[in-house]
């Protein structure tokens, strides 16, 4: 301790220098940081063969609860792709003693980060509970573990294969969106355990039957085939009858038979091109490689970073910065269990030959195999990794939390402790290490893959967009469980958030402080009241881009020594914007606080614009914008908020996302330096910080950067001259020929207090679209099998509060669709109102969930930052369950009726205007067809 409060000490005199110094502390050396990575953990093993993993941590009462299970689609025998997903999907499907969702009762108990994932070599299921919950969700797990065969039907069978299949054709209808199949097949030959993807084939997924699930379960989904992790408020002496009361009775089953793999080489290099409906040709570079229980992975995963991973890797500094070749680059290593997938990708800017690009790609790779990288180059990636690992030992659940390092150490290494391991292993590699081990695997045969734009190709799988089977009216029935009902749940304590501290810099700025010491890192936010609908009106882009070039350069750094620096800190510092504010964000491990700090200073203060930096990120913007119309998802975004807002709202200027083509084309120097005047400026800015450091500690840090800016002429305003009056309701179908899918998206501007109370409303959205178990996701996704997922959200913007509906659906259910969406709505505002069952598991969840919502630090700034621009008091948080007991369901419906009108939204559809026009015309709305922007890019000015 003693130790610890020198050395922050010495910190804080070190922050003390001038604002324009350049001197700051040398970051913390890789192996101190390596060190802070600690996961204590105890084990134990049930006679049936369940492996249990407890890790203690007691910062807030809440457990995250995994299971990992040793089964993926590399066990799928052929003619069965796709089934380890699907059958992961049945698990949610409820199981003989707890029929019904399976999220269901963990909503109700306040669960937060519930979900499950299936890959190559597992598939898991996870979630975070309240303590005084973690007996319920024992039961949960053990139940489908050992009693999912009574309840799984033919009916639910059919509902979740159409669910699947819309699932594959939402990922399928993306730009680039065939890739995950041209990449493991191209490199792994048929019958091979890695050749298919995991989401499967349309053929197979249809031809899956009842018996094929069963027996699927029996073969792999023993306690002996899986690994359950708790971490949080629990320990092992705790854990350990409950996990015997609860999982001791289910019997073993066979043990899983890891398929025998090698790592393939090609015969030949192998050569392919295909077409997209893409804005850029993208380039690749892939090889297969030994997976993560092979220490060439670790080395490979250093290299790749060198290569194409960090801000500053050789790729981009080469092709994207100096060469101004590619807008974009990037590398990694995707490690399975027994394989690996290195792969490298340029995406070409418009009018330079690919060929050049791939030239000089395969040219740096080169150089990389015979030189290697330096010294520095491995520090920089080994920094930004353990920084990495630092950040993600706050969450004890989630998709990438403690439970989930444990779980995957003792699934795929048999050791729960292997990332401890891993992470000496990289600290160790050096640079002779990297080259010698990247030119092993390397120089072998490549598979070169380039997607350029153009038309589709036809493939078997975009012709099965017929309707998912109906739900069949089987005739067998679930089996009644024997186990008794659900275990109780204790008294969920509310929330104690942390105390919110204001203070003021001297030169009048607010800084926001509130202090969480679970992880030695420092997050902050300096927000400004800008953002989008402070967007030029007659130059849109001139926000973004003037945020984009803060970030490539200052009056004593260029890009490059920006990227460098934040690696070596291990920091995340950029610029971004919302619709109300921009800002400038920084992460950092603590004891690099100096240094990132002093940088976070610069880039805000500082910046240069420089005209090369402008020309490149001109071209990038450029690129960016035609993907974004090369996407169903974005064209649908850039359609919606004129009709939304009206053309004359600030607001619309949303429409322009990374601005306007020509605008962006016109953009100069001194357009940015003026906005960056008149609006990035210390009467415009608010500082929020999460820390472990003291508030004395930040406030002087902070002072010493920022306390003695000021700004220079006058700041900029914003004219919202009324509220926002939308469209006329009308149907706007983009067409987008052959797509599979049609993305609906229903908006309207409500009457809403955008500063009003929050709850009612807010429930009732829940309620609708809000959720899993919405209104409307259930019906198109769960009874009908038309989607993968529908939501709804209520916006609440400083002038507006529109309420939205997206719904992805296969294409031949788009009329009926929306049908579906307006009835369901209209249901809920007059003889369909929020039911008690609805109520009580809303208001339950929100109270108890709090909790595990607001774990990280990450979670309080955004909570903080939200709290002070709905101008709530900073205590809101410790309020809210107060506020929640206190609402009533009439208040909720009464809330819908005030703000939601069916009749007033207006649509957007992006699809195939051939097939879904007819179903269309049907509506009672009129339907303006237009064709899908044309994905304009970069100037074509060809670099030979």
């Amino acid at each position: 301790m003693k130790s610890h409060l020198a050395s922050l000490t010495a910190v804080a005199v070190v922050l003390a220098a001038p604002a324009n110094a350049q001197q700051a502390p040398a970051p913390v050396p890789v192996a101190e940081l390596v060190k802070r990575v600690d996961i204590p953990y105890e084990e134990f093993r049930l006679a049936n063969g369940l492996r249990v993993v407890v890790h203690t941590d007691r910062k807030a009462p809440i457990v995250g609860v995994a299971v990992w299970y040793d089964v993926g689609s590399k066990h799928e025998p052929k003619g069965k792709t796709g089934f380890a997903h699907l059958f992961e999907h049945l698990m949610f499907n409820g199981s003989e003693n707890s029929p019904g969702e399976f999220f269901e009762p963990l909503k109700e108990v306040g669960a937060t980060d519930y979900n499950g994932t299936t890959s190559a070599d597992r598939t898991n299921y996870f979630q975070t509970v309240p303590r005084a919950a973690l007996e319920r969700a024992l039961f949960l797990e053990s139940d489908r573990m050992g009693y999912l065969l009574g309840a799984v039907t033919q009916a639910k069978l059919d509902e979740q294969r159409g669910v699947v299949q819309n699932e594959k054709r939402q990922g399928d209808n993306q730009p680039y969106g065939l890739l995950r199949y041209r990449m493991m097949e191209g490199l792994f030959p048929e019958g091979h355990p890695y050749h298919h993807s995991t989401i499967g084939s349309m053929a197979d997924l249809d031809a899956a039957s009842l018996e094929d699930v069963k027996n699927w379960f029996r073969q792999y989904y023993g306690p002996n085939n899986a690994v359950l992790v708790l971490a949080g408020d629990i320990d092992a002496a705790t854990a350990r009858p409950l996990v015997e009361k609860y999982f001791g009775a289910i019997k073993a089953g066979p043990k899983t038979a890891e398929p025998k793999v090698v790592v393939p080489t090609l015969a030949a290099p192998k050569v392919e091109v295909m077409k997209d409906r893409v804005a850029v040709t993208r380039i690749y570079r892939m090889w297969a490689v030994p997976g993560m229980r092979d220490a060439d992975s670790t080395v490979l995963d250093a290299s790749m970073g060198v290569l194409g991973g960090l801000s500053s890797s050789r790729l981009d500094n080469a092709l994207v910065r100096k060469e101004k070749l590619a807008v974009s680059v990037g590398a990694f290593n995707q490690s399975y269990s027994q394989v690996g997938v290195v792969a490298l990708s340029a995406d070409v800017r418009p009018g330079v030959d690919p060929a050049l690009v791939g030239k000089r790609l395969d040219e740096i790779v080169a150089d990389y195999m015979k030189n290697g990288p330096t010294k520095d180059e491995l520090e920089r990636y080994k920094t930004r990794t353990a920084a990495s690992r630092i950040r993600g030992l706050e969450s004890v659940g989630g998709f990438g939390g403690k439970a989930v390092t444990l779980a995957s150490g003792a699934l795929y290494m048999n050791d729960p402790g292997a990332y401890k391991k891993d992470l000496a292993r990289l600290a160790a590699v050096t640079p002779e290490q990297a080259r010698a081990v990247t030119a092993k695997w390397l120089s072998r045969p490549v598979y070169s893959l380039t997607i350029e734009p153009g038309q589709r190709a036809a493939y078997a799988e975009a012709a099965a967009t017929a309707a998912a089977k109906p739900v069949a009216k089987a005739p067998e029935t679930a089996v009644k469980g024997t186990r008794g009902p659900l275990p109780p749940v204790a008294e969920v304590k509310d929330i104690d958030f942390p105390t919110v501290t204001r203070t003021k810099l001297s030169n009048g700025i607010e800084l926001i402080y509130a202090q969480r010491d679970a992880v030695p890192v420092t997050q902050a936010v300096i927000s400004f009241d800008a953002g989008v609908a402070s967007d030029v009106p007659t130059a849109l882009g001139t926000e973004n881009m003037t945020l984009s070039l803060m970030e490539e350069g200052t009056k004593t750094r260029n890009s490059i020594a920006i990227a460098e620096a934040q690696e070596r800190l291990g920091a995340g510092i950029g610029a971004g914007s919302s619709p109300d504010r921009a800002y400038v964000s920084m992460q950092t491990p603590s004891p690099n606080l100096a240094g990132s700090l002093e940088l976070m200073a610069d880039i805000t203060r500082n910046p240069a614009f420089p005209p090369a930096e402008l020309e490149r990120v001109r071209n990038q913007t450029l690129a960016q914008i035609a993907q974004v119309k090369s996407n169903p998802n974005g064209l649908a975004q850039m359609a919606m908020p004129p009709l939304l807002y009206g053309k004359d709202s600030p607001y619309a200027k949303l429409a322009a996302i990374g601005g306007g083509e020509a605008a962006v084309r016109r953009l100069t120097r001194d357009d940015l330096m003026n906005y960056y005047k008149a609006w990035i400026r210390p009467e415009k800015a608010k500082i929020f910080v999460v820390s472990d450091r003291p508030l004395a500690e930040i406030k002087a840090a902070f002072d010493a950067r920022f306390g003695d800016w000021k700004g220079e002429g006058p700041a900029g305003t914003k004219t919202f001259a009324a509220r926002p009056q939308q469209a006329t309701p009308r149907i706007v179908l983009i067409d987008r020929p052959d797509s599979p899918q049609s993305i609906i998206y229903a908006a309207q501007m409500t009457p809403v207090d955008p500063f009003g109370a929050p709850l009612p409303l807010a429930t009732a959205s829940e309620v609708l679209g809000g959720d899993f178990l919405s209104r409307i996701n259930m019906n198109l996704r769960e009874d009908k099998s038309w989607s993968y997922g529908v939501r709804n959200s209520l916006s609440r913007l400083e002038h507006a509060v529109p309420y939205t509906i997206s719904a992805p659906v296969q294409a031949d259910k788009t009329g009926p669709a929306i049908l579906e969406l307006q009835k369901e709505v209209r249901d809920y505002l007059s003889t369909r109102g929020v039911t008690k069952a609805e109520f009580d598991r809303s208001v339950t969840s929100a109270i108890r969930k709090m909790s595990g919502q607001y774990e990280t630090a990450g979670a309080v700034l955004g909570a903080m930052q939200s709290n002070d621009f709905m101008r709530r008091p900073d205590e809101w948080q410790d309020e809210l369950a107060k506020k929640y007991r206190a609402l009533t369901p009439a208040q909720v419906d009464a809330a819908a009726r005030a703000a939601i009108d069916p009749n007033r939204f207006v649509w957007v559809v992006v699809g195939d205007a051939g097939k879904v026009r007819p179903q269309l015309d049907s509506l009672g709305l009129p339907v303006e067809v237009v064709p899908a922007a044309p994905a304009a890019a970069a100037p074509k000015t060809a670099a030979k």
